[in-house]
């Protein structure tokens, strides 16, 4: 009998689970042998959702966060034979084990089981416990918005852009709102079927997420819920649902200022101007390492940056080039490995709005959300200056440098370079055998895994399969 790495997921999520609520199941486990049973009351739901978070955090803290940089052109990459993302780093992508298409795929998948579950089971819960239907709700809420994570990122890496065809008719990734049986081969849906369900997604967790501004940065929010709309709506350029949704996300709050803004980075117990991020609590973070020591800012990318830019300051660590976004020196539980992912902060809802509104032809308003970016990071004398050099017609080109000097080494170089149809151009010092490849590519996504080839018959290959 043939089986993937979405049934094999299955066994992840009762041991994630368990271990992500000892308290609860120390005196509850007996009995819980199943998903059924162990997702059958509220404190069972609530214990899945930490099993579901953990998933994610796998996911995302890993080759999926480190992929759009090390393929992207603005890090100088020093990797170890044998490396996970050695391969991508020079564009030779393997389908096989140990690789990243391999971790990106399995461990996305692992975490669309968990939230799968979660999904099909909250509702009699709810049922059968009436006094407790808001708690029910907000767990569905937040497990409707991580399985549109999942699908998000997934087809972000296994297919090319939504606009490289006109209707988005190209192969995607399957879409699995339960958890397929053993005899079950999904195949792909086209990129525009993926996106609609994400939309459904988002769209039933807004009805059950209240929180237009997040309580609490660690877990799913309506605030997140409108910035995950307003993300995948800029991908697919539908520039006025993504300029609405950036201003639902924004929330009439300002950008964090200074000693926040870094602080937010180093600094574990300053929310900052986060919406969403992962906690890191137990877990051991991937991300700090890496850019440590194989993974630096390229010459290409300080270049980006005046002088007096704050910005340096997370890119500069005793005068070497550094990335120490996920170097947090102050930490509140004292775990060394610790490092709490940021998925989504104000600066990048600022950007989607001024892009945004650029295309739309809403001039004053595209200068008015990009002036925010740039007076934070080198005063408001030096904005307006640096504003005043740009018109109308080019201010895209300003808009689109501080996307990549913003949000650089947070998971989004590589994408942009693909969404905006660029070639991929690195510096001539690149220490890849690449330093140049043409839009549109196959070499742009990833092959999708051999092992899942080989177990579904219905799954079709990616062009640089071979």
């Amino acid at each position: 009998m043939k089986k993937n790495i979405i049934q094999y997921s299955l066994l992840a999520f009762l041991t994630i689970a368990l271990t992500g609520c000892s308290d609860f199941l120390s005196v509850e486990q007996k009995g819980r042998t199943t998903i059924p049973s162990f997702l059958s009351d509220p404190r069972g739901l609530q214990a899945g959702l930490v099993g579901a978070y953990n998933k994610f955090y796998a996911y995302y803290d890993g080759e999926f966060s480190k992929y759009p940089e090390v393929a992207g052109n603005m890090s100088s990459v020093s990797l170890p034979s044998g490396s996970s993302m050695l391969e991508q780093y020079n564009f030779t992508p393997d389908p096989e084990n140990a690789t990243t298409a391999y971790y990106i795929w399995s461990r996305i998948n692992e975490a669309q089981v968990n939230a799968n579950n979660i999904i099909q089971y909250a509702p009699s819960v709810e049922a059968a416990y009436p006094t407790e239907a808001d708690k029910c709700k907000k767990i569905l809420g937040q497990a409707l918005l991580l399985r549109a994570f999942c699908h998000f990122d997934l087809v972000r890496v296994f297919a090319q852009p939504y606009n490289s065809t006109a209707d988005a008719s190209h192969l995607g990734v399957p879409v699995l709102t339960k958890t397929p049986g053993p005899n079950d081969n999904p195949a792909r849906a086209t990129v525009k079927e993926v996106y609609n369900q994400v939309f459904s997604d988002l769209n039933q967790a807004s009805g059950l997420l209240t929180d237009e501004v997040a309580a609490n940065r660690f877990y799913g929010s309506l605030q997140a819920v409108n910035a995950m709309f307003s993300r995948v709506y800029l991908y697919m350029e539908d520039w006025q649902n993504a300029f609405d949704y950036a201003k639902r996300a924004i929330a009439n709050k300002p950008l964090a200022q200074g000693t926040d803004y870094i602080s937010m980075y180093l600094d574990l117990n300053t929310p900052g101007e986060a919406i969403f991020r992962l906690n890191g609590h137990d877990m051991s973070g991937k991300l700090k390492g890496f850019y440590t020591t194989e993974c630096m800012p390229a010459d290409t990318l300080i270049s980006l940056y005046d002088t007096d830019d704050i910005r340096l300051q997370l890119l500069q660590q005793g005068g070497v080039k550094r990335c120490v976004k996920y170097t947090a020196t102050t930490i509140p539980d004292n775990q060394d490995r610790r490092e709490d992912p940021i998925v989504f902060r104000l600066s990048e809802m600022y950007l989607n709005a001024a892009e945004a509104a650029w295309n739309l032809g809403r001039y004053s308003d595209a200068r008015s959300y990009i002036e925010a970016i740039v007076e934070r990071a080198v005063g408001g004398e030096k904005a307006q200056k640096v504003l005043a050099g740009y018109t109308d017609a080019n201010l895209i080109n300003l808009i689109r440098t501080e996307r990549v000097k913003e949000l650089c080494f947070e998971g989004h170089n590589f994408f942009d370079i693909t969404r905006w149809k660029q070639d991929l151009v690195r510096e001539k010092s690149t220490t890849s055998t690449v330093q140049k490849i043409a839009y549109p590519s196959d070499l742009f996504i990833l092959p999708i895994p051999r092992y899942e080839l080989n177990a579904n018959d219905n799954m079709v290959p990616n062009p640089n399969n071979d």
